[in-house]
């Protein structure tokens, strides 16, 4: 592969208290994964030896301070502070969550510009981040704010790809919040990702019902019956594969989810929870419906372990493999149809 043609991987490495830099560095132990992409980290090189030295890795770095600076036969960093960063592996500070969000600003910014191609995110503290410049819940939200397209979660390994309905809000604000028109959204946005994202033709889709039991006909709450039945049969007659709603525990217990190409759960631990006891460590967060492409792992900032050095980086790894194939995908997908053959 021609060292120009490699996709560039942006990396925003998270809370530096956390096992961000640690997964990324053991990502990138093995020399072969920069025949795949150039990597650039978004830190500052003094933040990531200090890591180095914590953990015992050797690799090298190629520190630079613009992003055409970069190597492509090298682990970049772009430095983008220059102040000393006061690192206490294992604590949530301010200070970490200050330098977590100039990362991933600075990340996004060269996203947003395409000096990079993708974008992988090592994971946040999403308490200690929040200023006056990042108000959202997390990831995604800052994500949609910054860049076009209406954003989808999805947590997806090869074989199960779920997608929430509502992301990051209070339980007692999910059924209030579920209307045709946010599920119509989030469907479209999950059918046109299976496409171009992943080179299905003619997706078929789940949607997991709000209630236990779907309901039952209105004994246990009215919503799978008035909103979310009648919205996915409007949505099939359009000709799109939607199915459901399917109460969630027999979706799962069944592995019925293996009928489907997606699944679009309700609320954030009716997806979140089957998909970690059955891929924990091997899923990947998938930014769907975005204008660009970011993918970070599924677990936390796993302050519990930081510096120990006994963080997987199976997950990071994932993302990075997911992030690179997304693109080709969506590279091919464009090209197969900015010029479509007119039927005569």
């Amino acid at each position: 592969m021609d060292k120009m043609d490699k996709i560039i991987v942006g990396i925003s490495i998270g809370d530096l208290n956390g096992i961000g830099v640690e997964v990324i560095l053991k990502t990138f132990e093995d020399k072969r994964m920069l025949d795949f992409c150039t990597p650039v980290l978004f830190g500052a090189t003094k933040a990531i030896s200090y890591h180095k030295k914590a953990l015992n890795l050797q690799m090298p770095v190629h520190g630079i301070t613009a992003i055409n600076q970069i190597n492509h036969n090298k682990i970049n960093v772009l430095n983008i502070w220059k102040e000393e960063v006061n690192i206490e592996l294992g604590k949530s500070t301010k200070e970490s969550g200050n330098f977590a969000f100039k990362s991933l600003e600075a990340a996004v910014k060269h996203l947003k510009e395409d000096k990079i191609d993708v974008l992988v995110t090592a994971p946040i503290n999403k308490e200690n981040i929040q200023s006056d410049a990042f108000k959202a819940p997390g990831h995604t939200e800052y994500l949609e704010e910054n860049l076009e397209g209406n954003s989808l979660m999805i947590l997806m390994t090869n074989e199960l790809r779920i997608g929430l309905i509502t992301g990051h809000i209070p339980i007692a604000k999910v059924a209030e919040t579920i209307t045709p028109n946010l599920i119509k959204s989030k469907v479209a946005t999950m059918y046109n990702s299976l496409q171009q994202d992943f080179g299905i033709n003619k997706p078929k889709i789940a949607v997991l019902s709000l209630n236990p039991h779907c309901g039952d006909n209105g004994i246990i709450g009215e919503e799978d019956d008035t909103i979310i039945k009648p919205t996915l049969k409007e949505i099939a007659n359009s000709g799109k594969l939607v199915f459901g709603p399917y109460a969630a525990d027999g979706f799962f217990g069944s592995e019925t989810y293996k009928q489907f190409d997606g699944v679009l759960a309700t609320y954030h631990d009716q997806g979140l929870a089957p998909f970690k006891a059955l891929s924990f460590g091997k899923g990947v967060n998938f930014t769907a419906g975005l204008s660009h492409i970011r993918t970070s792992p599924d677990h936390g900032t796993g302050y519990d372990i930081a510096g120990e050095n006994n963080a997987n980086s199976s997950s990071f790894k994932e993302a990075l493999f997911t992030a690179i194939q997304v693109y080709k995908s969506r590279k091919e997908y464009s090209e197969l149809t900015e010029n479509p053959l007119k039927a005569k």
